[in-house]
């Protein structure tokens, strides 16, 4: 689209967003040729982290770029220099896998107990400050027990993600069966009309594969159909 002509020679683009690692090396590469520096520096902690300025910042590129931006990258949060172009993206990739899998293990978690007869927002409160324990459970655990799925992060995106993952698994020439299992949830999920739910929503699809198993008894909070 024109934006690198844009860009004088010594400049420097930092990419937060989050793609696939080849897409970030690619692009290092073609702004290096104008001698444009490169970053790639996908961030965690949401909404949350990015108004309290505590963001995890994962960052690929060279290590003198690195260090010319940190003062920027601090302003946002806590920078980590992980390794060359693309490594950024691909330390996102492996906070989306614990994410996706943790959300699942949650669901998981929370439909036994349910099914099994103890109180589920109770056993959350109990697991609190135990190895168990963590934002997943507090946060995303919250939402399953008040059934709210307004997104949040959407389960398109966590399937896009899933799907950068894998195919970066491949290319590695490894097999990742934990996130392999989760996407297919999620995308089944997805494909029945979820895509738009809060990614903690995985819960509906294992709610549907267990007949009337339930968590909770409010009822669900969805996003408005477009």
């Amino acid at each position: 689209m024109g934006v690198a002509d844009a860009i004088p020679e010594g400049g420097c683009v930092i990419d937060m967003s989050s793609i696939a690692p080849h897409n970030a090396r690619d692009h290092a590469k073609r702004l290096g040729d104008r001698a444009i520096s490169h970053l790639d520096a996908p961030v965690s902690g949401g909404p949350k982290g990015a108004a309290e300025a505590n963001l995890a910042i994962m960052v690929g590129g060279d290590p003198g770029t690195f260090t010319r931006c940190e003062p920027f990258l601090e302003l946002l949060g806590r920078p980590t220099l992980v390794g060359g172009h693309g490594a950024g993206q691909l330390a996102k990739l492996c906070n989306q896998i614990i994410v996706a899998v943790t959300i699942g293990a949650v669901s998981e978690a929370l439909l036994l107990a349910a099914s099994g007869g103890a109180d589920p927002a109770a056993v959350r409160s109990a697991l609190a400050g135990g190895f168990a324990d963590g934002p997943i459970l507090q946060s995303h655990g919250g939402r399953m027990l008040d059934r709210n799925f307004v997104p949040g992060g959407p389960i398109r995106m966590q399937i896009k993600d899933l799907d950068n993952i894998l195919t970066t698994a491949t290319n590695a020439g490894i097999k990742l069966p934990l996130a392999s299992a989760v996407t297919d949830l999620f995308r089944t999920l997805g494909e029945s009309g979820g895509s738009e739910y809060d990614h903690s929503a995985l819960l509906l699809q294992l709610e549907k594969i267990n007949g009337s198993a339930r968590v909770g008894t409010a009822p669900d909070q969805l996003p408005d159909p477009d």
